[in-house]
């Protein structure tokens, strides 16, 4: 059997990201692969403190429901790590022992999540790093800084394998990489063209008339709250601005887009994504601009090009230079819009050739595994 353990940054629940993607797809490829799929940590005391419902994790749970071979883990964090200093310890520990009741003995590991090193460090699995975001710039606390920064030195450091999403990633973390060992390799992100050459129905809750369409975790780091609500009020009746997806901003800033007629449709499974694009008259990017967001390469561009419909964005990484997308800031992103959403209705019956399949990553990614199960034997 070839056995990968994969520590992401999200759960495995019906908004697919990039991890989600590629391990469904070499699942699909793999007949003899086994993946454990480690979700964020279960947190009661922070989701009491937050005023949310306490969850306390999830043993392993085998879920032949979603993909055959496949199976899931949302360890427990009882205390916060400035009282529990072991955590970090305690969670590789619980990794390992998860992946030894399935029957993996020396498993590779994926790491998504920089602040997950310590798994690497305690199991000594052959280790694959994958880069999505500069998490080491991005708006944290002092302790949580420390604590990814370190972590991604290490990773950087001894990783076997380290990849990347976006050519401004593989420049930045290159430098860090000890000579000799592999460089960073470029894998950036995808899309189901599949999902996209369907034919889709409107959805219900898409507003009448005009709508100019974001789909995104719904994130201060990348979204600007600012912006979208200057431009819902500018355009006011004539197209409505819709925000499509999970939505992990606060309660003021949540009230402040809902009070300036935003609509906020949440998280949708990402089989039922691909109609929202379809319909839209535009599609949006109000992105902040900054060092963060200037590492990322963004699923949604792909997913925007896979729809082919007019697609407006601030100056953000991915969607600047990219052909058929018209760049706009301040004032200008509304008229910019309101421009872009008219004359446009019905299904585009095209796929622009650019936007990359997910299988073509995931062929890119076996590549590499390929290599760390050699070494894991």
């Amino acid at each position: 059997m070839t056995d990968l353990v994969v520590i992401s940054l999200e759960a495995w629940d019906g908004v697919w990201r990039r991890n989600q993607h590629l391990v469904s797809r070499l699942l699909d490829a793999d007949p003899h692969l086994r993946v454990l799929f480690v979700e964020p940590v279960a947190d009661p005391l922070h989701d009491v403190r937050s005023g949310r419902h306490p969850r306390f994790g999830r043993g392993v749970r085998e879920r032949a429901d979603v993909q055959p071979r496949l199976w899931t883990l949302q360890p427990l964090k009882l205390l916060p790590r400035r009282v529990d200093l072991w955590a970090d310890k305690r969670f590789a520990r619980t990794v390992a022992r998860a992946a030894r009741r399935i029957g993996m003995a020396r498993p590779v590991l994926w790491v998504n999540d920089p602040g997950a090193a310590e798994t690497s460090r305690v199991t000594g699995w052959p280790t694959l790093y994958d880069i999505t975001d500069d998490w080491a710039v991005a708006d944290r606390g002092a302790r949580q800084q420390q604590r990814v920064v370190a972590g991604e030195r290490y990773l950087l450091h001894h990783a076997t394998d380290v990849v990347a999403c976006s050519a401004e990633l593989v420049a930045r973390k290159s430098p860090s990489r000890p000579q000799g060992s592999p460089p960073i390799e470029l894998i950036p992100n995808g899309v189901d063209v599949a999902a996209y050459r369907r034919p889709s129905s409107r959805p219900e809750d898409l507003p009448p008339g005009k709508t100019a369409v974001y789909v995104g975790t719904l994130h201060s780091d990348r979204l600007d709250v600012d912006l979208c609500v200057k431009t819902a009020q500018a355009l006011g009746a004539e197209v409505s601005i819709v925000l499509v997806g999970p939505n992990l901003l606060g309660d003021a800033a949540t009230g402040r887009l809902r009070d300036a007629g935003v609509v906020l449709l949440g998280a949708k499974p990402h089989e039922q994504v691909p109609p929202y694009l379809q319909h839209a008259d535009a599609l949006i990017v109000p992105h902040l601009v900054n060092e963060f967001t200037d590492s990322l390469d963004p699923i949604k561009l792909y997913e925007y090009q896979a729809a082919g419909r007019p697609v407006v964005a601030t100056a953000v990484a991915g969607f600047r230079g990219a052909d058929q997308v018209a760049i706009a800031a301040g004032d200008e992103f509304a008229w910019t819009t309101l421009r872009a959403s008219s004359g446009h209705a019905g299904v585009p019956d095209r796929l622009l050739p650019e936007a990359p399949d997910w299988s073509l990553r995931a062929r890119a990614f076996h590549t590499r595994l390929v290599r760390l199960w050699a070494e894991a034997t």
